[in-house]
C-alpha cells in the first residue's frame, strides 16, 4: 500500500480521467490497492478496460467522457469523493490542457467532489516561451479558480516501461551510428511512473493535508540531455558516439522542418528544451509526501533490455 494512505481510501470512489494511459494505469493500480474503488473517464472507456483485471468485484468501473466536451464531464465525477485529472496534449494543448483543465475542475466542484489533484507538468508557466509550458501554467490558474483546494503534482520526465522518452532514445541508439543529440546541456529529473502514482495516491488518502499545495516530481538523479543518451547506451550495451548539434542549427532545423509529420523536433520541444526541467530548490517534492524516488538503473533494465543485440542475451556492445 503506497505510503500515508493508511485507511483513509477505504470505498472512496475516485474519478480518473485519462487513467487507460501510461501514466493512468499506474494510479488506477495504487488506487485499488489502496482499498478505493476507481471510475476511468476516458473518451474511449475501452482503453481502460484490461484494467478491471487488477480490481475486485464491483471496484472498478469506466465511462465515457472528454474534457475538451464539458458536457460530458457530470456524469463522470457523480459521486465521486476525489476527482484526479491525468488528461494532457501535445497537439491539442489550448482545448485540453487549459479549457479541459477548467472544464474538469468546475464539473469536480459542481458534482461535490471534496478533493481534486491535478497533474501538470515542471515547466508550466504563465510566461513559458513554449506553447505547452504555457498552456500547463493557464490550465493551473483555471484549477486553482475553480476548485482553490485542487492540489497541483508536477512531474518532471516520466520514465517507465511502456513511456515514449527513454524507449524513444534507445530505439534512436540502437538504430543510429552516430546519435545527434539536440539539447545537449539541457538537464531533467527524470521520475518513475511508479512514484508519480504513488504520489497521487498518497494525495487523495490525506487530501485534507494536502489541499492547495503544488509539489514538483524529479526523480532520484539529474542528467543533461548527453548524459542521459549515454547513460541509456550503456545501459543497452550500444558503444556508440554522440554528436551534440549547436543550438543555432537546432533552431534552424525546429523553424522550418517542425510543423512536417515526423520531424525530429517542433519548434514548441525546441523552446521547452531551453529550460532545464527539474525540481525547483525551494519546492516541496517527493520527500514531502514520504516517498523515495526509485533510481532509474533500479527499474530500467527490466525492459530495455529489448533494445541489446540479441536481447537479454546481448552482453556485447555494437
Amino acid at each position: 500500500m503506497p505510503h500515508g494512505m493508511g485507511r483513509a481510501m477505504n470505498d472512496r470512489l475516485i474519478t480518473v480521467f485519462g487513467g487507460g494511459g501510461f501514466i493512468g494505469r499506474y494510479v488506477v493500480q495504487a488506487l485499488l490497492q489502496g482499498g478505493a474503488r476507481v471510475r476511468v473517464a476516458e473518451r474511449k472507456p475501452k482503453q481502460a478496460w484490461h484494467l478491471k483485471a487488477q480490481a475486485e468485484l464491483g471496484r472498478f468501473s469506466t465511462v465515457a467522457a472528454d474534457v475538451t466536451h464539458p458536457g460530458s464531464l457530470a456524469r463522470a465525477v457523480q459521486g465521486a469523493d476525489a476527482v484526479v485529472n491525468l488528461v494532457g496534449s501535445f497537439d491539442r494543448m489550448d482545448a485540453v490542457q487549459r479549457r479541459g483543465a477548467g472544464a474538469v475542475a468546475e464539473a469536480a466542484l459542481e458534482g461535490g467532489a471534496k478533493a481534486l489533484i491535478h497533474v501538470s507538468a515542471i515547466g508550466a508557466d504563465l510566461d513559458s516561451a513554449s506553447h505547452y509550458g504555457r498552456s500547463k501554467g493557464e490550465g493551473e490558474a483555471v484549477v486553482r479558480e475553480a476548485f482553490p483546494a485542487a492540489t497541483i503534482l508536477r512531474p518532471s520526465i516520466v520514465f517507465g516501461r511502456e513511456d515514449q522518452f527513454i524507449n524513444r532514445f534507445a530505439g534512436l541508439i540502437r538504430l543510429l551510428p552516430v546519435v545527434p543529440v539536440i539539447g545537449a546541456n539541457t538537464h531533467f529529473q527524470p521520475v518513475f511512473v511508479g512514484d508519480v502514482a504513488e504520489a497521487v495516491a498518497t494525495v487523495v488518502g490525506n487530501s485534507d493535508v494536502h489541499a492547495g499545495k503544488i509539489y514538483e516530481l524529479g526523480g532520484a538523479r539529474t542528467f543533461s540531455m548527453l548524459e542521459l543518451n549515454r547513460w541509456i547506451a550503456e545501459a543497452i550495451g550500444r558503444d556508440k558516439l554522440f554528436l551534440p548539434v549547436p543550438d543555432q542549427v537546432s533552431a534552424l532545423l525546429a523553424r522550418t522542418t517542425g510543423w512536417l509529420p515526423g520531424a525530429p523536433i517542433t519548434r514548441d520541444q525546441w523552446l521547452m528544451l531551453q529550460r532545464d526541467n527539474v525540481v525547483g530548490p525551494d519546492a516541496a517534492g517527493l520527500a514531502a509526501l514520504g516517498i523515495t524516488p526509485t533510481p532509474l538503473e533500479a527499474v530500467a533494465s527490466g525492459w530495455l533490455v529489448q533494445y541489446r543485440r540479441h536481447g537479454r542475451f546481448g552482453l556485447s556492445a555494437t
